[in-house]
C-alpha cells in the first residue's frame, strides 16, 4: 500500500515527465486540486525538494540545454523568468548560455536565410527574425558581418 497523497502522487506523475519550477509545479497542481488539499501543497513541494525530485536548478538547466540550439539567451531568460526561476539561478546559467550564442545564431541564420542580405528591407527582416528569437543586436551584427564576408 503506497503511503504517499493523491496530490503528492500526481506530482510525481508531472516530475517523471520533465522537470518544473517550484512555481510552475504549484500552479499545475493546484489548478485540479480539492479544496482540502490546499494546506499539503506548500509541504509536498518542500517535501519533493528535500527527496530530491523537485529541483530548479535542473530544470533551469534542462531549459537552457533544450533551448540554446534554437534561440538566443535573451528569450531562453525571459522564459525562465515566465516559469518563475530565482534571478540568482538564472545568472549563473547566463555565461554558458553567452558563450555558445554565436554559433547557435550563425546555424539558426543560416538554416533561414543562408545569403547575406541584399536589401534594407531583407536586412530588417533577418534583424527582425533573429530578435525574435531572441538574440541581441550585438549578436546578429556578427552574424551578418561574417555573412557578408563568406559571401561577397
Amino acid at each position: 500500500m503506497d503511503s504517499r497523497s493523491p496530490i503528492e502522487l500526481r506530482a510525481l506523475r508531472y516530475l517523471a515527465q520533465r522537470e518544473y519550477s517550484r512555481r510552475e509545479l504549484a500552479q499545475k497542481l493546484s489548478a485540479d486540486r480539492d479544496s482540502r488539499e490546499t494546506g499539503e501543497l506548500a509541504a509536498v513541494l518542500d517535501q519533493l525538494e528535500q527527496q530530491g525530485y523537485l529541483s530548479e536548478q535542473r530544470m533551469v538547466e534542462q531549459v537552457a540545454r533544450v533551448r540554446r540550439s534554437r534561440f538566443g539567451s535573451q528569450r531562453i531568460v525571459q522564459e525562465l523568468k515566465s516559469k518563475g526561476v530565482d534571478d540568482g539561478l538564472i545568472r549563473n546559467i547566463l555565461p554558458s548560455l553567452k558563450e555558445t550564442e554565436l554559433e547557435a545564431a550563425s546555424h539558426i541564420w543560416r538554416k533561414k536565410f543562408d545569403h547575406p542580405p541584399a536589401t534594407r528591407e531583407e536586412r530588417a527582416k533577418q534583424i527582425r527574425f533573429m530578435m525574435n528569437r531572441g538574440f541581441s543586436m550585438e549578436t546578429i551584427q556578427q552574424v551578418l558581418t561574417q555573412a557578408s564576408e563568406e559571401h561577397p
